[in-house]
C-alpha cells in the first residue's frame, strides 16, 4: 500500500497542481493521498497559503476527493505551525476548512524569554538557506544553540499539549541546519529534549511522520525524526506514518528506505490509513 498525507501545491511552496499530484499518485499505485498545504499565517511570507486562497484550496481538494473516489482515496488537511501568541489555536481554520485531519508542525520559533520582542520577530529553522538559521539563532537567542533547542522543544511541546495532533510533524527538524556545527544529535541535553517530547507523544496519542525529505534534498543524512529516535519510540508503540513531505508531484514516492528500516527494527505500528 503507497500513501502520501504530507503534500505541498502551488497553493503553498510547493509546485504543480493538486490535480498533477493525484495523477502521479495514480500512476506509480498509491491508494491514499492526502493534501497539507501550509497553513495560512497573519505575516508576510512566501511559504504558506494566502488567505484569500484557503477555502479554493479547500473545495477544490473536495471535488478531486468527488471526480477520484472510485480510483484513489483522498484527504484534505493542512500543516499547521503552531507559534504562541500568533498560531496557538487551530479550531478556526479546521472547522472553517472543514478538514479531515491536520499536522502539527514548527518551523518558526518564538523567544518567550524575550517578551519585548515583536511578534513577527521570530526564528525561521527550515528553508533553504542554512544563513537564515544562524542569523535568527544569534537574533533572538544571542547565538546560545542550547537556549534555541531548548525554545524549539518546548514549543512543540505546548503544542502537543495543546492541540493534540493527529500527526506530529518532522518534530526534530531543528537539526537539519545545526549540520552539527552546533551540537550533536548524541549530546545528552539535546536527547532528553527528544526524550521529553517522544514521551510527550506517547501519552497524547498522537502518530509521528517519518519524513523523508532532508534526504532526497541532500540537506540531512537521516529521517526525521532520526533512526535512534524511531528506535525509542519502537519501545513506547508509538505509531508511525511515512510521507515524504512532497513538494513536487515527483517527491511523493521518495521514502528512502524507511520502509525497510522499520522493517528491519521490527517496528510495532505503522500506519498506512486513519
Amino acid at each position: 500500500m503507497k500513501v502520501n498525507y504530507h503534500t505541498h501545491s502551488r497553493y503553498c511552496d510547493g509546485k504543480g497542481e493538486l490535480r498533477e499530484y493525484v495523477e502521479y499518485a495514480l500512476a506509480h499505485g498509491f491508494t491514499h493521498l492526502g493534501f497539507s498545504g501550509h497553513a495560512p499565517v497573519p505575516f508576510p511570507n512566501t511559504f504558506a497559503i494566502h488567505e484569500e486562497d484557503y477555502l479554493d484550496y479547500c473545495n477544490e481538494v473536495r471535488v478531486l476527493q468527488q471526480e477520484y473516489a472510485d480510483r484513489i482515496t483522498i484527504r484534505l488537511g493542512l500543516e499547521i505551525d503552531y507559534i504562541p501568541g500568533i498560531i496557538d489555536h487551530f479550531e478556526p481554520l479546521i472547522e472553517r476548512g472543514g478538514l479531515d485531519y491536520f499536522i502539527g508542525s514548527v518551523h518558526i520559533v518564538a523567544n518567550s524569554q524575550r517578551p519585548d520582542t515583536d511578534p513577527t520577530d521570530l526564528w525561521f529553522i527550515d528553508g533553504s538557506r542554512y544563513q537564515t538559521y544562524d542569523e535568527g539563532l544569534q537574533r533572538l537567542f544571542d547565538g546560545d544553540i542550547r537556549r534555541g533547542v531548548t525554545a524549539f522543544f518546548r514549543q512543540t511541546n505546548e503544542m502537543i499539549e495543546q492541540t493534540h495532533p493527529p500527526i506530529v510533524g518532522h518534530f526534530d527538524k531543528i537539526v537539519m541546519h545545526n549540520r552539527d556545527r552546533y551540537f550533536h544529535y548524541s549530546d545528552p541535553w539535546f536527547l532528553d529534549l527528544v526524550g521529553e517530547t517522544v514521551q510527550l507523544i506517547h501519552e497524547v496519542g498522537s502518530i509521528v511522520e517519518i519524513n523523508t525529505r532532508g534526504i532526497y534534498k541532500g540537506r540531512h543524512n537521516d529521517f526525521y525524526p532520526a533512526k535512534q529516535t524511531l528506535r525509542a519510540m519502537n519501545e513506547k508503540h508509538i505509531p508511525v506514518l511515512v510521507s515524504t513531505d512532497a513538494h513536487e508531484p515527483t517527491n511523493l514516492d521518495l521514502f528512502e528506505g524507511a520502509y525497510e528500516f522499520l522493517d528491519a527494527i521490527h517496528y510495532h505500528e505503522v500506519v498506512y490509513t486513519f
